[in-house]
Parts: structure tokens; C-alpha cells; sequence
């Protein structure tokens, strides 16, 4: 009976080691993967300091010398209030936008020809449904769809976004 005892104590100690094994690698293997996860993901990226870098600093510094020089206007329009094309016409939006164009003289012809936007935008919103305007892509898809028609009014790709400030489906 003795003997039993001092067999089973060992056991019993290498089941525990075995424990303690298994959950260090279980650690190390998560801390692993997210490190791995956090550095391809999350972490920004380094500049190489090699002989690269001079080159592309220098276009970098080009873009961001192009940004400053491309001029960026906002221009906000008037809110829009018209019924969506439902069945039983119940249904109304509400939208109120800001467009960004190329230039100053693109927003200034943006605002003389603000009968023909207006007109443009309004026939476009009320073509909608209440369906259409329920998920975020197709609330992308209406920007990109104002920014083509805004396009055709003006003559060319002079307006660069739509920001929607107000949205309203009642």
C-alpha cells in the first residue's frame, strides 16, 4: 500500500508540470501572434534609411507641395427636402451637402449655375426609394452619383467629393 502512494505522487506532479508546459507555450504563441498581428496590421510603417529614402522623400515632399498648390474649396449647398418615389409618396429626405471642387473659379461657377445643380441633385434624389438609402454603400453610391451629376453640369471632373453634413429619411 505504501508503495501505491509514492507511485501515484509522481504522477500527479509530472500531469501538473505538463500543465504549466502546455499553457507557457499557449501564452508565447498568443503574445506570438500578436505581435506578428500588431506590426503587419497596426504599426506604422518605417522609412528605410538607405539610399531610397532621399528619393522619396523628395517625391513626398512634391505631392505635399502639390497639395498646397491644388486649391480645395468647399462649397455648401442648399438643403435638399424631397419625396423618395415610394408607392405611397410618404416618404421624404432631407439632405444637406458640401461639395469639394478644384479650384475658386469652380466654386464660384459652381454658385452661378446654382439652378442647374439644384435641379441636377433633385431629380437624382427623388428618383430614390427608401430602400435605396437604407445601407452605407448605397449611401456611397449616391455620392459618387451626385459628384457625376454636379460633372455633367459644370463640363468636367471639376468637383471632387460630396460630403453629406445632414441626412434625413422620414
Amino acid at each position: 500500500m505504501a508503495e501505491e502512494k509514492e507511485q501515484e505522487a509522481p504522477k500527479k506532479k509530472k500531469k501538473g508540470l505538463i500543465k504549466w508546459i502546455i499553457l507557457a507555450v499557449l501564452i508565447l504563441g498568443l503574445a506570438g501572434g500578436g505581435y506578428f498581428a500588431y506590426t503587419k496590421f497596426f504599426a506604422k510603417p518605417k522609412a528605410d534609411h538607405g539610399t531610397e529614402a532621399p528619393a522619396k522623400e523628395a517625391e513626398h515632399g512634391a505631392e505635399k507641395a502639390g497639395e498646397a498648390k491644388g486649391y480645395k474649396d468647399l462649397v455648401t449647398l442648399p438643403t435638399f427636402v424631397v419625396n423618395l418615389a415610394d408607392p405611397l409618396g410618404r416618404r421624404y429626405l432631407k439632405l444637406s451637402v458640401d461639395v469639394e471642387v478644384t479650384d475658386e473659379k469652380t466654386a464660384q461657377e459652381l454658385k452661378a449655375m446654382q439652378p442647374q445643380v439644384q435641379d441636377a441633385v433633385i431629380l437624382l434624389l427623388s428618383s430614390k426609394t427608401f430602400q435605396d438609402l437604407q445601407t452605407i454603400e448605397s449611401k456611397i453610391l449616391l455620392k459618387k452619383q451626385i459628384v457625376d451629376r454636379l460633372n455633367q453640369v459644370l463640363g468636367g471632373p471639376k468637383v471632387l467629393r460630396v460630403f453629406f453634413t445632414d441626412m434625413v429619411v422620414q
